[in-house]
């Protein structure tokens, strides 16, 4: 009976307007992050004027490309631009998919949440038919139109977004957020000058409540707004979280993001009436009305390909957020294990390292001024997170090397905040940090947390 209906499903189809909706506003919103990015001058901030660069652990090779960025972001852009008309859509996408994650890549202390959530989408719509349908490679060849995709390319979607809510649901699952309201307490009074509800964010009750809706709205919203009678109440919820988020945090384009994609949810009926609407305002000639057709998108081995690897891909989104618990030690402290697993806005994490270079031959100590160096933002990320700390300390072994420093030793003092307790020691600072490797197994050379962040 389960094996009848899994291929009932597979073999399933609806109309194919929610993938094109989605494909369009997806792509739109890369296009004004490029643009939005270029406009501001972070290309030029954070990855040609810094001297080193974060690189993720076994993307070593992955770095700015002097000048030449600035066409690895139009090259994104573009791809995003021609995603969004759905022209060359397979090449676009897998376009997309590789200049955006490049870019994320190249330096580590850049990391957001939405950029991998970017690169995920963009993956999976190399492998879903979103240019079948209101594109323009259907314009130039009819032939290539479908009315109707296979109910699991839509799903997919789906899931990936419920993934993304959900388990920043589950993160919110812990002392710190449930039971202290941190780090709210601490980021909501800083916003008391906001019009209309900025006297109310210095009430403490007012914390306990954004946390208290915050970790219940992503652990319920994916299946509020798969239920046909809840839906409506539901995405009107979506839009004033993520609206509130966006007033209240600067955390760029996620907001929007969230807020175009959680349509995927909605019925193929909206999503037609959309695209009714927007063949009229750009005066194009009305969709014709037409009976249901199960076209013959893929035949069963190009099909079972698919869905092995979508299954593969999506089996490594819900483990790959639990490898923490290969860790022995506080997440929130070490952060071994922290991203890549939708832990969004979850500490307010403070601290402040400097650098000693002593030379082995002589004993002299040189104290590393970090600004000459690093961008603001490096240092900042640089001063809570180990792994940057390790890696910055091979770059200084490295360039004191140059300097004629013999067999160049480096040490650090580091001190850190974390929501809201009083800073301490964070990493042993009679450890060479030169001579330690960066790779993913746990860190003995941090110092013990002392104190305890229960739950997931």
């Amino acid at each position: 009976m389960q094996g009848s209906r899994l291929q009932h499903y597979l073999q399933s189809y609806i109309p194919a307007a929610p993938l094109a909706t989605f494909r369009l506003a997806f792509g739109l919103l890369v296009l004004a992050s490029v643009v939005r990015f270029w406009a501001k001058g972070w290309i030029e901030e954070l990855y040609l004027q810094p001297e080193f660069f974060f690189p993720y652990y076994g993307f070593e090779w992955v770095k700015p490309l002097g000048p030449y960025t600035y066409g690895l972001f139009l090259a994104c852009g573009l791809c995003a631009l021609l995603l969004a008309l759905g022209l060359w859509y397979r090449v676009a996408a897998a376009g997309l998919f590789l200049s955006f994650t490049y870019i994320e890549l190249m330096d580590k202390s850049t990391y957001l949440n939405h950029y991998y959530f970017v690169s995920l989408v963009a993956l999976l719509l190399v492998l879903l038919p979103a240019g079948r349908s209101f594109s323009l490679d259907v314009a130039r060849n009819p032939t290539h139109e479908r009315d109707a995709v296979p109910r699991w390319t839509v799903d997919a979607l789906r899931l990936m977004m419920g993934i993304v809510y959900f388990y920043a649901g589950l993160a919110k699952l812990n002392s710190d957020w449930l039971i202290q309201a941190m780090p709210l307490r601490i980021w909501l009074p800083a916003k008391n000058d906001l019009p209309l509800i900025g006297p109310l964010l210095s009430y403490t009750w007012v914390a306990y409540a954004f946390s208290w809706f915050g970790a219940f709205y992503d652990l319920t919203v994916p299946f509020f707004l798969l239920y046909r009678r809840t839906r409506a109440v539901a995405y009107a919820t979506v839009v004033v979280f993520h609206v509130l988020t966006a007033v209240l945090f600067p955390i760029g384009m996620f907001p929007y993001v969230m807020m175009v994609a959680a349509l995927i949810f909605f019925p193929a009926s909206f999503h037609e009436r959309v695209l009714s609407g927007l063949r009229r305002l750009l005066r194009l000639r009305p969709a014709v009305p037409k009976a249901l057709a199960v076209p013959l998108m893929y035949g069963p081995r190009t099909r079972r390909l698919l869905l092995m690897g979508l299954s593969v891909f999506f089996l490594v989104q819900l483990l790959l957020p639990f490898r923490y618990l290969l860790y022995p030690r506080e997440l929130f402290w070490t952060e071994e294990g922290y991203r890549f697993s939708w832990r969004v806005m979850l500490m307010e994490k403070m601290g402040q390292v400097q650098f000693k270079v002593v030379d082995s031959a002589t004993g002299r100590a040189r104290i590393v001024n970090n600004y000459e160096h690093l961008s603001v933002l490096q240092e900042k990320m640089m001063a809570t997170q180990p792994d940057m700390m390790v890696q910055f300390a091979h770059y200084l072994r490295d360039y004191y090397a140059r300097q004629g420093v013999q067999s160049p030793q480096v040490y650090a003092d580091a001190y850190v905040s974390l929501n809201g307790r009083l800073g301490k020691t964070f990493i042993d600072p009679t450890v060479d940090l030169a001579q330690q490797s960066d790779d993913l197994r746990p860190k003995p050379w941090i110092l013990p947390f002392d104190d305890e962040i229960s739950g997931l």
